[in-house]
């Protein structure tokens, strides 16, 4: 994900190919693990780019009532 966090990073990441290697590999992988991440990834290759003020996500706040949830969401996630 680190590769997806700014704006440069995604245009690359879009322009090798990355979604159709993730969506095959999605396929046919059996740890939960990867699968989790590779559908973070997939998440964030197609959905649309943040506004301006956004172009690298490391540096973005995030409220802290919204990153609890977030922790929260994805430890349930985990545990399925």
């Amino acid at each position: 994900l680190q590769l997806t966090a700014t704006k440069a990073g995604r245009h690359v990441v879009r322009d090798k190919g990355t979604y159709v290697v993730l969506r095959e590999l999605h396929h046919w992988e059996q740890h939960q693990e990867v699968l989790v991440a590779c559908e973070k990834v997939i998440q964030v290759l197609i959905g649309d780019e943040p506004g301006p003020g956004m172009e690298n996500l490391l540096e973005v706040k995030i409220p802290e009532e919204v990153e609890q949830e977030l922790q929260r969401l994805d430890k349930e996630e985990e545990e399925k």
